[in-house]
């Protein structure tokens, strides 16, 4: 069976990150993708011009919807935007039967949140709230959360500057209530990048050279998506994170050059291998 994937997340009309990255995404690695727009961006690939976030009662009744007609093997949280949409989102998901208690007799389709408080430019892509909403509310029902070094600093207040930070920061992350964090470290220095994987009672290390490269726009949402598809069909969160690690790097190494600041990756490239 194709994995359904269910997306929340902003729209990005320059088609690099958000929404359209995650479908992209979705759709090369085998996956069905479903989407629930939580805002719309005016932005492209030098920055946020502005941002209008949907009703919540729009992004309340896409996600009951569809999750009710055609259900979901995992979810993908991006970009939230407000504490109210964030309870919406919550709400919808419980009215949907989506319920992560771990005492339930029901499997529960995982949760990934990545957690965009700002895009690749700096802008921010988050109200006031949002942060403790994310630790508070999001986190103890995510499976996954998969932040880069400023979100995982926002999030647990400590300063990282190491890959023993990283994996310090994670376990902070999974003490909120996540069952595993990825701490990204592509906003570290030098010539080599370290991921971070931490779940219950394990840590991995993704070491790969850092590619000399400026188009780098939307590599967070890309990497989420990915990992939720493998998780999706049923891969193990370090299989699945491996894999995407791969993709988001073949993607990046295939940039078309588009744009005059942070481009877009190609989504695309493995079908024209």
């Amino acid at each position: 069976m194709i994995p359904r994937v269910m997306i929340i997340a902003g729209s990005d009309p320059s088609g690099g990150a958000g929404i359209q990255a995650d479908i992209k995404t979705v759709t090369v690695l085998g996956g069905y993708a479903m989407t629930a727009i939580t805002a719309i961006t005016v932005q492209n690939t030098c920055g946020v011009q502005d941002v209008m976030s949907l009703p919540d009662r729009i992004v309340h009744d896409q996600i009951k919807l569809v999750l009710n007609d055609v259900g979901c093997d995992a979810i993908k949280v991006g970009m939230i935007g407000s504490v109210d949409t964030g309870q919406a989102i919550l709400n919808a998901l419980a009215q949907a039967g989506w319920n992560c208690d771990e005492n339930s007799k029901t499997p529960c389709p995982p949760m990934i949140v990545d957690p965009v408080l700002a895009a690749t430019s700096g802008d921010s892509l988050a109200q006031e709230g949002v942060r403790e909403f994310l630790k508070t509310a999001l986190l103890p029902k995510t499976y996954l959360v998969t932040p880069n070094i400023p979100e995982a600093q926002m999030l647990t207040n400590r300063s990282i500057e190491c890959v023993d930070d990283q994996i310090a920061a994670a376990h902070d992350l999974i003490a909120m209530g996540a069952r595993c964090a990825l701490v990204k470290g592509g906003h570290a220095s030098g010539d080599q990048i370290t991921d971070v994987l931490v779940t219950q009672g394990t840590v991995h290390k993704f070491t790969n050279q850092r590619l000399d490269t400026t188009s780098t726009h939307g590599t967070g949402c890309t990497l989420a998506s990915a990992i939720t598809t493998g998780l999706a069909s049923g891969m193990a969160v370090q299989g699945a994170t491996q894999n995407a690690i791969d993709y988001v790097r073949g993607a990046i190494k295939a940039a078309p050059g588009f744009g005059k600041g942070n481009g877009p990756l190609d989504h695309g490239y493995r079908l024209r291998q």
